[in-house]
């Protein structure tokens, strides 16, 4: 009998013929517009595409704002492509507040692949309840922003309606629609709840609606992955989450007005996967070897960490002591901020070690895979109000001016993982004399910064001592505050650095300000008074750069690139260490 037609082509075996794809598993967060690019072997992706989330609304003398719409989203669980080939990104921004009258809807996020063009569009604005009480309209969009009625429509299959009775509805998440005002209690309308995704090996919320903000009562509450209400800075949506902002809330009657909540920018997500099911030619198995793009299984190893971000600056003249670098570690350290362990596979991994913040700068970001360590926060001094940057992996402490508190640390928040850090100290305000005021200590990664006395700055909060290298070493303490100026005024002594690399406060008569110390994450030292010390004393001090620190079973083999960002290392008890100091690559095999 004759053989099949296709039988000679496939090597004698029968079936149909598929392509295989040997991704890695390898994820990439395309923050930015661009292009995203496949590795050699990756034949099948999924992605996660997530426009811009709409702008909350906002009020001038009347009323309170209604809370954007997040942006779409749209999962795509299995796409053909091409290894080693780019494909072009663009990413939404967030909707952004002109003024207290004036918002915008987010943009739209674009992925082209495959031949498809995957569009998801901008969340829908909340209303503006301004110049009077009679609120300007909401938008439709991903999902809608939250108006007084009705609410507008989110575009299906990528999110929802906002509420709509009453100003200060909350706008529409990815999952479910925006709740309504509430008049009696005066109650903003919850935020729609956004969608929970593991594509990144880690659950995380997107998309969710910002709510609506209330007049002398309750701010909404945030939906999932969304923003809660807020006064003017304090109500933006979370960046490429795609978060709807938060309407205005009100602080006082009458109102004093102000803006509603940028909205969080977009992301496209992607999962390069390893897939080889089906029946295959021995010819095309073959091809695949040789080219090194056949799937094998991949070696899986119980990886430790300690990836600490670098420490906030502190500020000169009685300035706050800088806020240390967020802690994020497992298996090693203070039991309660232990994480579990990750698991991971044979690859190559991103290492970001973040640079310590100059004075008054907040400190940047060290990762590690999954882990992200926020920067610690800035810290104020005599001639500046509390500002964003002061919140942190661990808050900068407050500057004297009418004795500001310091910045929030945990900032993002790390649930359901242990916190990251803690809050920075209150100031002691400048005045009635004698009180000639002195900066609050910054928060380390196991206690809050102490606030600033009559005798002095605030001591900065303790970090948090890890073996994870064999040696008891503290990371991430906080900054002291800086004194006050001579011994007839209240507040002069410096405030003391906390353990774990955090710098001391200057004080009177000469005692400088000291920077964090490198590769702990410690926050700097804030400066004295500068008007009456010499001028060296009231200088705040840099933070100190991070670390970031893996250990692994002795099975397993570290490598790093280029060589000398990493010191790899065998643990007298056989496991493998690899400590960076600045940033690189580990290749685990």
């Amino acid at each position: 009998m004759a053989s099949p037609a296709n039988s000679s082509q496939n090597g004698g075996i029968l079936g149909v013929t598929n392509n295989t794809s040997f991704g890695k598993c390898t994820v990439t967060q395309n923050t930015s517009s661009g292009t995203f690019t496949t590795q050699p072997g990756t034949g099948v992706i999924e992605a996660l595409v997530i426009s811009g989330g709409g702008s909350g609304g906002g009020c001038g003398t009347h009323g309170h704002g209604g809370g954007g719409g997040a942006g779409g989203l749209t999962p795509i669980s299995s796409i053909s492509v091409c290894g080693n080939t780019g494909y072009p990104v663009t990413i939404g921004a967030g909707g952004t507040n002109a003024n207290n009258t004036s918002n915008s809807n987010g943009s739209n996020t674009v992925f082209v692949v495959g031949g498809t063009t995957y569009t998801t569009c901008g969340g829908g604005k909340g209303s503006q309840a301004s110049p009077s009480n009679h609120p300007g309209p909401s938008s439709a969009g991903g999902s809608g922003g939250g108006n007084q009625n009705p609410g507008n429509v989110g575009v299906c299959g990528q999110g929802n309606p906002g509420g709509g009775v009453g100003n200060g509805a909350g706008g529409g998440g990815a999952a479910s629609a925006g709740g309504n005002f509430t008049p009696s209690p005066a109650t903003g309308g919850p935020g729609g709840n956004g969608i929970t995704s593991n594509i990144t090996g880690s659950c995380v919320a997107y998309a969710g609606g910002g709510a609506g903000g209330s007049y002398t009562g309750t701010a909404g509450c945030a939906g999932t992955g969304g923003t809660a209400a807020g006064t003017t800075g304090n109500n933006c949506g979370a960046a490429n989450k795609g978060a709807g902002g938060g309407g205005f809330q009100i602080p006082s009657w009458p109102s004093p007005g102000g803006k509603g909540g940028n909205g969080g920018s977009g992301v496209v997500i992607t999962k390069e996967l390893n897939k080889a099911s089906g029946v295959w030619s021995m010819q095309s198995q073959f091809s695949a070897k040789s080219q090194g793009s056949w799937p094998r299984l991949l070696a899986s190893y119980s990886i430790n960490y300690l990836v600490v971000a670098g420490g906030g600056g502190g500020n000169g003249n009685r300035g706050g002591g800088g806020g240390a670098g967020g802690y994020r570690a497992s298996g090693y350290g203070p039991s309660p901020l232990q994480a579990p362990a990750l698991t991971l596979e044979e690859g190559d991994y991103a290492i970001v070690v973040g640079g310590g913040g100059a004075s008054s700068d907040k400190g940047t970001n060290s990762s590690f895979s999954t882990i992200t360590a926020t920067g610690g926060g800035a810290a104020n001094d005599f001639c500046t109000p509390a500002c964003s940057d002061s919140d942190g992996g661990s808050g900068g402490g407050g500057s004297i001016r009418e004795g500001t508190a310091g910045g929030s640390g945990n900032t993002p928040p790390t649930s359901p993982l242990p916190p990251q850090g803690n809050n920075g100290g209150t100031a002691l305000p400048g005045n009635p004399m004698p009180c000639a005021g002195a900066g609050g200590g910054g928060g380390g990664a196991t206690a809050a910064g102490a606030n600033a006395t009559t005798s002095g700055g605030g001591a900065g909060g303790a970090g948090a001592p890890n073996t994870i290298l064999g040696p008891d070493t503290s990371y991430a303490g906080g900054g002291g505050g800086g004194g006050s100026r001579g011994p007839s005024y209240h507040g002069v002594a410096p405030g003391p650095g906390g353990a774990g690399g955090g710098g001391a406060g200057g004080g009177y008569p000469s005692s400088n300000s000291v920077a964090g110390t490198t590769n702990t994450g410690g926050g700097g030292g804030g400066g004295a008074d500068s008007g009456h010390t010499p001028t060296c004393t009231g200088n705040g001090k840099a933070g100190g750069p991070g670390i970031v620190i893996v250990r692994g079973p002795s099975a397993v083999t570290f490598s790093a690139d280029p060589g000398p960002s990493a010191t790899i290392s065998t643990h007298p008890g056989g496991d493998k260490l690899a400590k960076f100091t600045v940033s690189g690559t580990l290749t685990i095999a």
